[in-house]
């Protein structure tokens, strides 16, 4: 490459920054509509009291998320200027010969260290944030299983995806991505199609809908779509949050729509069905499938482009590095690809927020768009949600339609 190793650092540091400008810009263009005064067709969604507590509770999590932010690039920027890498890199080699074990130890302490720095935010948000505004219902003991198993699926998954494309990476060459690819998409398909089999049961306990009037219905609806759906499973939600949900996974015969139990709670029979309906629709407009074969073609497009740069030496010196691995190499990599990554995400985004409205308008087709109407106002009511964002944070960062545009559409 012609350019030189500080040019490439201080194009990585400019990254870096931007990122940050940009994400801090976004969010404060996004306060700046705290108090809109909301729109005539969602006036209903609050009363007096509860509004002034969704404004309260956007304005908190705005200067959080500010503050966390700042610390988060101090940190970096401190790191990339104290030669954190080579120190790092220099240490992961007094114990280990083998690259692959190498570039585990490396990562493994920078995961780590990460998740120690930032533990107090998260504890921060969860306990106090979260409730002093009713939501939290974690306790101690959750949070830190929850920390702990979470950490355990990052070595296994994180681990053994990053041993298997440096192991390729030494044994092929330059073809090590199409390997690579054809692994993580085999991997993809796996965790989507088994992930409320072999993931959600770490965290959370599910059993199927109880027979009664509920389930009856929604088998009712589910026969009338043409909709094979014999597996509801409704999950302890409440374990950890007031917050409800509902989501479809799996394929073929692993299918299944799950309901947070909150939301049993929250909704009536007729608003239940319409959520589910509206998941449905996911289904039916093969939805899922087309996020899918996005997020593996996004995915062939980083190796691949990967695959151009890892073994410039250039990539490690620009950290300070001289002695060349994959693992210096994927940093500067990754920051690098930030650019293309975001286009990816707003590609992404702008898609999901049009099956959002397929999805409402199947379910309004073949149910009833007046109780998914009324569902989605419950809930945004009970999370607090911002009626009046930005429409550049929107564009940005939502992947759904804002509760505006929904229910004028519907």
């Amino acid at each position: 490459m012609s350019v030189s190793p500080g040019s490439l650092f201080v194009i990585l540091i400019s990254i870096i920054i931007f990122n940050f400008l940009k994400d801090s810009f976004l969010d404060f263009l996004n306060s700046t509509h705290f108090e809109n005064k909301v729109p005539e067709i969602l006036s209903d969604v609050y009363d007096e009291e509860k509004y002034l507590k969704s404004q309260d509770y956007k304005k908190t999590q705005y200067e959080f998320t500010k503050y966390s932010r700042i610390f988060s690039l101090t940190t970096i920027l401190l790191f990339f200027y104290l030669d954190g890498f080579l120190i790092l890199d220099n240490f992961s080699r007094n114990y280990f010969d083998s690259s692959i074990l190498i570039s585990l130890f490396f990562f493994g302490i920078i995961f780590f260290a990460n998740e120690i720095i930032n533990l107090p935010f998260s504890i921060y948000f969860t306990f106090i944030i979260e409730e002093k505004y009713g939501f939290n219902k974690t306790n101690a003991k959750t949070f830190i299983f929850d920390k702990i198993k979470s950490w355990i699926l990052t070595i296994l998954f994180g681990g053994g995806i990053l041993s298997f494309i440096i192991f390729q990476f030494e044994l092929i060459g330059e073809k090590f991505w199409i390997v690579a690819w054809v692994f993580m998409t085999g991997l993809s398909v796996l965790i989507n199609g088994l992930y409320a089999q072999i993931i959600v049961p770490l965290f959370n306990k599910q059993s199927k809908l109880e027979n009664g009037e509920l389930r009856t219905e929604i088998e009712k609806y589910a026969k009338k779509t043409g909709f094979d759906l014999s597996n509801i499973f409704v999950i302890d939600g409440s374990k950890r949050s007031t917050k409800a949900n509902a989501y479809f996974s799996g394929f073929g015969k692993q299918k299944r729509v799950t309901l947070y139990d909150t939301l049993i709670t929250k909704l009536s029979n007729n608003q239940i069905i319409s959520v589910i309906a509206h998941e449905i629709g996911h289904y039916k407009k093969n939805h899922i499938i087309f996020n899918l074969i996005f997020s593996v073609f996004q995915t062939g497009i980083m190796l691949y482009i990967l695959s151009l740069f890892i073994f410039q030496p250039i990539f490690s010196e620009a950290l300070g590095v001289t002695n060349h691995s994959f693992h210096i190499g994927l940093i500067t990599f990754s920051i690098l690809y930030t650019p293309i990554s975001e286009l990816f995400s707003l590609i992404f985004n702008v898609f999901s927020r049009k099956f959002e409205f397929q999805a409402d308008e199947y379910a309004k087709k073949t149910f009833d768009g007046i109780h998914l109407l009324k569902a989605l106002k419950i809930l945004s009511k009970d999370s607090l949600s911002n009626l009046t964002p930005h429409p550049k944070y929107v564009w940005w960062h939502y992947s759904h339609p804002t509760l505006f545009e929904r229910i004028t559409r519907l």
